[in-house]
């Protein structure tokens, strides 16, 4: 089937559609018309940079993809379109906790397919977007990436919960994914596969698109109540598609019971990172001769005996092997425990290639209990032989999904007869439907698609607007902070800028008339020589440019600029790396276009060029390659210690030795202790913890260099002995004691009277002066007398009692005199 499903023309306009444009696609088409095998092909042979996506586990499993909640780390449950509100609406972004390497396979990524999207919900669709504009393009649908989306929208449809849909309905018309913001302010283009593999009776196909399109004749009822036969008894071979998953439980056990042998348990061998949730078979799978069963897994062997959905009858169990027989092979298939592989995306580190990488595995006997299968875990399935209770049928789409299950009328048989009231259909769904078919892509139309991305991408190579811009940023952070930043880069970048605006931009701006002039000629870019002559031209220019005017060492771009201002520093960290990515992106596209540009080839080396290595520098370490000071090396060396010993002891580098000190240090390289203390930065603490460390580093440095080693000298140099200072209240006594009235010590030492009062009232508290020495013995009675019996809690409450008659100095030094009685 898979040849023939390749070769079709409208599968064939769907696989031209995703290499040569950029634009998103739904890919729809009628149960059976080889959606599935069109992924797998895809994946095989796409050019592209692909991760595949699906809504629920067993989906991802069987499109060899990943979750969607899983990839993009997003919580179940509803999803509020944040991005879309009004600003006053806008409510905190969720914080997104990417690795690296998740990060590294979303900004490099090409194409994105979500595979049965009719069960993706619009909010969740949303979700996507956003995450994908954070870390790419904010203004670009999805970040700018290629959405390839893939199913039925007559087929299952998005589950939403009553609750959930009370908190939705104020953003939302509906639940569909086609109902999304994203996809309502930028429609994705639809190609509609029509031709039916699985199926090829006309009058069954005209059954099933009429109940598809919900346009039911009596034509189509008669059929149908045909195939109803009441108390059917299935002979095998038959399988019961359900409604509920407890029906086709209770079925299965009741058939397997029913079934004299004993039954034989296999346990699954579960390695690694494998969930239960996305189990593809019971972990413990009983099974006994004579039970129906149904493989679950297509058989990988050059024999192709089996196929996901086949029927059959175990004829016997042994211990690690089942052996069914199958009415349309000769001979029995002895089948083995089979793998089913969990993958998550990871970043090949020497091809750059977003790969599948296996985390865990699955291993079990591929084959289940038969009688019955729910209708939901029965899409993408196909069945010769199969009976459908349809009335049960609580959801959009399942009637379609079980009838187009079977092969041929023939084959099929009702458990009921047909209710026209259990065929639901969705007003919204034929609506789209409708409306998307009625435009389909054509050859033509994608043609322009492919001329329109050619000049998407040929006008962003030459595009460096926005690499400007930051540089320009940097500059103005730099000018702002001119006394916490140094660096030979802030004067790289005084001379760069002009030089950049005259030989770069306003060349890059005549450049692009010219590119349009050729553009607006609708050739494709590998039939028109012209075109291709001056973008090799163009890049050869630029990339010549580039290594002439910017700071570059091994190709890398290197700006020296250095703070030990730690918020500073995250600023200036922070802009460094956008500048980074950007002179990256424009070397790399610039170097491969010079051959000549191919869209495949460009989106690859701008792809690889997102990809921020493991091994990039970390510019607050100690990679550094300052070279504000005469010796660079030595500085490096130097830096490279301080870091270390700011982590040992955890504590922020300047804390250590700030730069400014590591300049002079490698400039002057003092050889001892008094040395070390006349450099600005350096105080004796300093000396003590870290001197003789330095002075050896700089020792061994001197020695590298075949310079004459000094001889180190960690003495210190001898502190001069302080001068006591004698209390300022103790010089006023010792005056006093030497015959001088305070009004004259007040002179002598150019202080107010009232100081020198207070310095003496002060020597009467500690009873180094009796105060009759200072005082009037009757004064000293009379205020005494005052004051004896009243409570006063200041000095000022001691003054209202006494009156005038003291002054504020005398009645402190009688206020001493009492209290130091």
């Amino acid at each position: 089937m898979s040849t023939t499903v390749t070769a079709h023309p409208q599968l064939e306009l769907a696989r031209q559609f995703i290499e040569k444009t950029g634009k998103n696609l739904f890919l729809t088409g009628k149960a059976g018309t080889g959606k599935t095998t069109f992924l797998r092909n895809l994946q095989a042979t796409s050019p592209k940079r692909m991760v595949v996506v699906a809504p629920t586990g067993v989906a991802a499993i069987n499109a060899g993809g990943v979750t969607i909640h899983s990839f993009f780390q997003l919580p179940f449950g509803p999803q509020i379109p944040n991005h879309y509100l009004p600003k006053e609406q806008q409510h905190g972004e969720n914080t997104f906790r990417f690795g690296r390497e998740k990060l590294n396979i979303i900004r490099s990524l090409d194409l994105l397919v979500i595979d049965e999207i009719s069960m993706v919900r619009a909010d969740l669709l949303d979700a996507i977007d956003g995450v994908l504009r954070r870390y790419r393009y904010r203004s670009k649908p999805f970040g700018g990436v290629q959405v390839l989306m893939i199913g039925d929208l007559q087929q299952l449809s998005p589950v939403v919960k009553d609750n959930e849909w009370q908190l939705l309905q104020a953003y939302y018309k509906g639940p569909f994914f086609f109902q999304s913001k994203v996809l309502e302010q930028c429609p994705a283009e639809t190609i509609e596969l029509k031709h039916i593999f699985r199926q090829t009776e006309e009058t069954f196909i005209n059954v099933l698109n009429e109940i598809r399109e919900n346009k039911i004749s009596q034509t189509t009822i008669d059929i149908l109540q045909s195939r109803y036969i009441p108390n059917f008894e299935a002979p095998k071979g038959y399988i019961t598609l359900t409604s509920h998953n407890r029906q086709a439980d209770l079925i299965n056990q009741k058939k397997l019971k029913e079934l004299p042998s004993p039954s034989m348990t296999f346990k699954a061998t579960i390695e690694d990172n494998f969930p239960e949730m996305i189990y593809p078979n019971d972990a413990r799978l009983v099974l006994k001769k004579g039970a129906q069963v149904m493989f679950i897994k297509n058989d990988a062997s050059r024999d192709k005996l089996f196929f996901n959905g086949k029927i059959g009858m175990v004829e016997s169990i042994q211990k690690e092997s089942v052996t069914v027989r199958c009415d349309d092979l000769d001979d029995p298939i002895v089948v083995t425990p089979a793998e089913w592989i969990n993958y998550k995306y990871t970043l090949n580190q020497s091809t750059n290639q977003i790969e599948e990488t296996p985390v865990g595995k699955f291993i079990q006997i591929p084959l289940k209990t038969a009688w019955a299968i729910t209708i939901h875990k029965s899409q993408g399935l196909t069945f010769e032989r199969a009976i459908i209770d349809s009335n049960a049928a609580f959801a959009h789409g399942q009637v379609y999904v079980a009838l187009s299950r079977c092969r041929s009328l023939q084959g099929l048989v009702l458990a009921s007869p047909v209710n026209p009231n259990s065929i639901i259909s969705s007003h919204e769904v034929n609506s789209f439907i409708h409306d998307a078919a009625t435009n389909p892509p054509t050859k033509e139309k994608i043609k322009s698609f492919q001329l329109e991305y050619e000049r998407e991408l040929i006008i962003e190579l030459f595009n460096f607007e926005r690499f400007r811009q930051l540089l320009g940023r940097l500059k103005m952070e730099i000018d702002k902070n001119k006394t916490s930043v140094l660096g030979a880069g802030c004067e790289q970048l005084a001379q760069l800028l002009p030089a950049m605006d005259e030989k770069i931009i306003e060349v890059a701006q005549s450049f692009h008339q010219q590119l349009l002039r050729l553009l607006n000629e609708n050739l494709p870019a590998e039939q028109h020589r012209h075109l291709q002559e001056r973008i090799q031209k163009g890049c050869a220019y630029f990339m010549a440019q580039f290594q002439e005017l910017l700071p570059l060492k091994n190709r890398e771009l290197e700006f020296e600029i250095e703070s030990d201002n730690k918020e500073i520093r995250k600023t200036i960290t922070k802009l460094l790396d956008y500048i980074d990515k950007s002179y990256r992106t424009h070397r790399d596209t610039l170097t491969i276009c010079q051959k000549g540009f191919s869209t495949s080839q460009y989106l690859a080396a701008k792809s690889e060029s997102n990809i921020d290595k493991a091994v990039a520098k970390a510019r607050s370490k100690s990679t550094s390659t300052f070279t504000a000071s005469t010796r660079p090396d030595l500085y490096s060396i130097l830096r490279q210690w301080r870091d270390a010993r700011a982590d040992e002891l955890n504590v922020a580098v300047y804390m250590i030795v700030s730069t400014k000190t590591l300049v002079a240090l490698a400039d002057k390289m003092p050889s001892s202790f008094k040395e070390l203390l006349t450099i600005k930065g350096l105080g004796k603490r300093k000396v003590e913890q870290f001197g003789k460390e330095l002075l050896e580093l700089i020792q061994t440095y001197r020695i590298d260099h075949n310079m004459a080693p000094e001889e180190l000298d960690f003495t210190q140099a001898p502190e001069k002995k302080k001068e006591i200072k004698k209390p300022t209240a103790e010089i006023t006594l010792d005056l006093f004691r030497m015959g001088l009235s305070p009004a004259e010590i007040a002179q002598k030492r150019t202080l107010a009277v009232s100081t020198i009062q207070s310095h003496l009232a002060q020597c009467i508290e500690k009873g180094d002066l009796a105060i009759e020495k200072v005082l009037d013995t009757e004064k000293i009675k009379s205020a005494t007398r005052l004051l004896e019996g009243h409570k006063f809690n200041s000095l000022t409450e001691a003054k209202e009692i006494v009156g005038d008659l003291f002054s504020f100095s005398e009645l402190k030094m009688i206020l001493a005199a009492m209290k130091q009685n």
